[in-house]
């Protein structure tokens, strides 16, 4: 089997940032938030001792604090200014409801610090706006957790697509297809939008489909479709579905449950005139016209069952060094804030076409 001709794309290259840290010191940094979402980073920043110092830990829950100093043997705080008048504290890390975003990131903008925020920016386009605006207009360092960005095979497909292997994109899909059982909606306010603003889009399928802004690039019209299952008691969508249109002409679907039983790797695939490069999971299939073709064999779950944290740290680890590395040298990070505002755009767009029944012309709009 013959694999399709390698490819070279710097920014791509960044993603692996961690692997050739900067050397200028240790970034200082604080978490704010110690729920589920805490587990994966506290493992990349193991990994990281050398290049992030974590000085401090804040949750609001007693509870929380107490068991995640027990656990990770981190030091705790008990308010959150212990954190944003620590000098020795660069950057913090927000790992809380994404209705608490803007607040906490102006916060963080007004004591100067850097911030690295868990997904989504926020819950409407409107406030995801300001809040990257609100850091650039402070000259400060702003990524998002987009860490699918970072997994190698995403890698190794943007350096593909930078070489036109597979030739212009003429269509493209994404199937996200996951499962969440009962337990996962008993925490109060999950699945519902005054905490999270959304459903399966903006929850769990932004993931992949930032991965599939960022390959298959501008979209320019959105069409969607969106419903609630009977299977769960919330206010989103647990169900929807897509149609586009790409500003180079290309079309594509979007496909995105957390109903299907008992969860599936996620799937992107882009189509060009001289092949196509599938994403499945972990693993990655570019195959051209020409016969020759690349196969990337990855394992390990993707956090598409039943336990969403069922995924490997590498990428967050790997995210985590380039938004140090970014600080470092003042350069944008790879997942900086407003690279994340495309996806933004998109689900956006999906949920106005599914409540009013028409095509949204994203070229029409004005983009900020």
């Amino acid at each position: 089997m013959t694999a399709c001709p390698p490819g070279h794309d710097d920014n791509a290259g960044q993603a692996g940032a961690g692997s050739g840290a900067v050397g200028l010191g240790a970034v200082g940094l604080g978490i704010v938030g110690l729920g589920m979402a805490a587990r994966p980073h506290v493992a990349a920043l193991r990994d990281l001792a050398g290049r992030v110092a974590v000085r401090g830990a804040f949750s609001p829950s007693s509870d929380r604090r107490r068991d995640f100093h027990d656990r990770t043997g981190i030091p705790v705080v008990d308010r959150i200014e212990a954190l944003l008048d620590d000098p020795a504290v660069d950057a913090l890390l927000l790992l809380t409801p994404p209705a608490t975003h803007l607040d906490l990131v102006r916060r963080a903008a007004a004591a100067g610090k850097h911030v690295l925020l868990e997904k989504p920016v926020e819950v409407t386009l409107e406030r995801s706006l300001e809040l990257v605006d609100l850091m650039e207009e402070a000259g400060l360092t702003l990524a998002v957790v987009f860490q699918h960005r970072f997994r190698p095979v995403v890698r190794r497909l943007r350096q593909a697509l930078t070489r036109d292997v597979i030739g212009p994109m003429i269509a493209a899909s994404a199937e996200i297809r996951w499962w969440r059982p009962p337990a996962y909606y008993a925490e109060p306010g999950r699945g519902m939008r005054a905490r999270d603003g959304g459903g399966v889009l903006i929850t769990q399928a932004i993931h992949s489909l930032d991965v599939f802004c960022t390959l298959a690039g501008p979209v320019a019209e959105v069409g969607g479709f969106t419903v609630t299952s009977p299977l769960r008691a919330v206010d989103t969508e647990d169900i929807a579905a897509g149609m586009i249109r790409f500003r180079n002409g290309a079309i594509g679907t979007i496909d995105a449950t957390t109903a299907a039983y008992p969860g599936f790797p996620e799937r992107i695939a882009i189509t060009g005139t001289k092949g196509t490069a599938t994403l499945t999971g972990n693993s990655l299939r570019i195959a051209c016209h020409d016969g020759r073709e690349e196969v990337v064999e990855g394992d390990g779950p993707t956090g598409g069952g039943a336990d969403p944290m069922a995924f490997d740290h590498g990428p967050h680890r790997d995210l985590i060094a380039d938004f140090a590395d970014a600080i470092a040298t003042g350069r944008t990070p790879d997942s900086s804030g407003r690279s994340a505002l495309a996806v933004h755009r998109l689900i956006d767009a999906l949920i106005r076409s599914a409540g009013s029944g028409r095509i949204i012309r994203l070229d029409q709009e004005k983009q900020s």
